[in-house]
């Protein structure tokens, strides 16, 4: 079956669809291919479902959407009665229960946290807000990031593991896995897709990005990595089966003064806005890892950050550093190819 593609653009990351006009692929010996897109997580979530037959790829991406729904309603910080709003709330007070898939992505930011150097920090928000780089395009003052720092220290969260507990221990602390969580929401998809009869797919957060299988005769998944100075250009092209990608750059939200770019990836060192990257891609087996590193890389910088990538097995990325040089790690080298059009 010969196929078109079309470019869907992904916060970073171009997934190419099938150009055809309906949401669902059916010949009489191919397997059937639903698209289907909702808002959830405060994002635009698109879920291509691959299954034996139409009925059985529309139930599948159902099962997705409603898994990261529930998983919303475990981690959103916007959302009340959310576990981690809770956290927030008795944050100086109490210690709060958590369930498992809570407990775990928490677990998951600290163990990310300490493989990037302090570069991956969930409790980084309030120098964020003091930013707030979308609403008031405000630079704050020094003293200003100084009365927050206490307040993004992880030494002060406690997880207690084996009573699945989290303690804040500072009141005005909040935590917030808003730079990790979209891929845990879309490995659990995935899981409950393949469970309800899914045989490939494809699990599209923003741009967190979790494959699974191959598309019908056997393709993989083909994406094109957004150019950080050229908006809605592909960077450079690549093919993923059973593999999450990821991307954190400066130009998803920043604001320009005087001639410098203020974005909203800060270093939790300085809490200022990192500056050795404009992009940093990450391709790992499970998206929680892509998600993760993609924005502790960017921290740590180019030379730190492939080091870091040089030492974990199924990982690679690909960085475009400050000076719009392209980096790509041993893991990706052969699968990436770059886009020859655009400099």
């Amino acid at each position: 079956m010969e196929m078109g593609y079309r470019f869907a653009v992904m916060s970073g990351i171009f997934l190419l669809l099938f150009s055809s006009g309906c949401a669902t692929t059916r010949s009489e010996s191919a397997p059937a291919v639903v698209k289907r897109t909702q808002m959830q997580m405060g994002t635009l979530v698109t879920i291509t479902s691959v299954a034996s037959d139409r009925r059985r790829a529309q139930d599948a991406a159902s099962a997705g959407f409603q898994e990261i729904h529930r998983l919303e309603e475990l981690l959103s910080t916007w959302i009340a009665t959310s576990e981690l709003s809770q956290v927030n709330a008795a944050a100086g007070r109490d210690a709060v229960m958590l369930s498992r898939d809570t407990m775990k992505v928490l677990e998951a930011s600290l163990e990310m946290a300490r493989l990037t150097e302090g570069g991956f920090n969930i409790l980084v928000g309030p120098a964020v807000e003091a930013w707030s780089v979308l609403d008031r395009q405000h630079i704050p003052s020094d003293a200003v990031l100084q009365a927050v720092r206490p307040l993004t220290e992880l030494r002060s969260l406690h997880l207690n593991v084996a009573e699945r507990t989290v303690y804040l221990a500072k009141p005005g602390m909040r935590v917030d896995v808003g730079g990790i969580g979209k891929g845990f929401a879309a490995d659990m998809a995935v899981a409950a897709m393949q469970a309800a009869g899914a045989t490939a797919g494809v699990v599209a957060l923003s741009g967190d990005i979790r494959t699974f299988g191959r598309l019908p005769g056997g393709m993989k998944f083909p994406f094109g990595v957004r150019h950080p100075r050229h908006e809605e250009a592909v960077l450079a092209f690549i093919e993923l089966q059973d593999e999450a990608i990821s991307t954190a750059g400066d130009y998803e939200r920043y604001f320009e003064r005087d001639g410098v770019r203020y974005h909203h990836i800060l270093d939790p060192i300085t809490l200022q806005p990192a500056r050795d990257c404009q992009s940093v891609t990450v391709v790992a087996r499970d998206g929680l890892t892509a998600d993760g590193l993609d924005t502790g890389i960017f921290v740590m910088g180019r030379e730190r950050g492939l080091a870091l990538v040089e030492r974990l097995p199924g990982v690679g990325a690909m960085i475009v550093d400050r000076d719009g040089k392209v980096w790509v790690s041993s893991y990706l080298k052969g699968r990436v190819r770059m886009n020859d059009g655009i400099e």
